[in-house]
C-alpha cells in the first residue's frame, strides 16, 4: 500500500469482459491505480489524463476497455465529477477514448485513431526540446540514442523474436 503524503487518492481501474455483469463473472483487476495528489502543481484532472494515457501507451489498458463512470471514479478518488468529465472529455480528443451514451467510455482501437497534424508538430518540437537539453548536457549521440531506447522499453518492450526468426535472448 503506499503511504500518502497531503491528500491523495488513489483508485484501481478494472476490467469487465464484454456482455458479462458484476454478478455472472469477477471482476479482473487491472494493475492500473489512478492517484491524485493536491498538493501537486499538476491540476487533479491533468493527473487524471495523464495516467490513464499512460497506461493506454504502455498497454495496461487496451482497446474496448471500459472505464469506470465519471461519478464511481469520482467517488473513488473523493473528487468532483465534474473533474474526471473534464479529463475524460481532453482524452475524448485526444482519440485515446469514445464515449457511447448509455453503455460508458472505452478505450478506442489505436489503428483506428487519426494523427492530427498539429499533435505531429507538438510531439517533434518536444523531441526537439530535449534532444537540445541532452546535448547542452554533454551527452554525445549514441547516449542520446540509448537514453531514448531505455524510456522506449518502458512503454513497448522488444520483441523475443527478431524479424528473421532468431532469438534476441539467445
Amino acid at each position: 500500500m503506499t503511504a500518502f503524503t497531503k491528500r491523495q487518492s488513489a483508485a484501481i481501474l478494472s476490467r469487465m469482459p464484454t456482455g458479462k455483469t458484476r454478478k455472472s463473472m469477477g471482476t479482473k483487476k487491472l494493475a492500473i491505480w489512478i492517484q491524485i495528489s493536491s498538493g501537486s502543481n499538476k491540476p487533479i484532472y491533468a493527473q487524471i489524463v495523464a495516467q490513464i494515457s499512460q497506461a493506454i501507451a504502455r498497454g495496461e489498458l487496451s482497446p474496448g476497455d471500459k472505464l469506470p463512470a465519471v461519478r464511481k471514479l469520482a467517488s473513488e478518488l473523493v473528487i468532483n465529477p465534474n473533474t474526471v468529465a473534464r479529463a475524460y472529455m481532453l482524452l475524448e480528443q485526444q482519440g485515446l477514448l469514445r464515449t457511447k451514451t448509455g453503455a460508458g467510455t472505452f478505450v478506442t482501437d489505436p489503428n483506428l485513431r487519426q494523427k492530427d497534424a498539429a499533435q505531429i508538430h507538438i510531439l517533434a518540437e518536444r523531441m526537439d526540446n530535449i534532444i537540445t537539453q541532452s546535448l547542452n548536457l554533454g551527452f554525445s549521440r549514441e547516449e542520446i540514442e540509448g537514453l531514448l531506447q531505455r524510456r522506449l522499453e518502458k512503454f513497448i518492450p522488444k520483441s523475443k523474436k527478431t524479424d528473421d526468426g532468431d532469438s534476441d535472448n539467445e
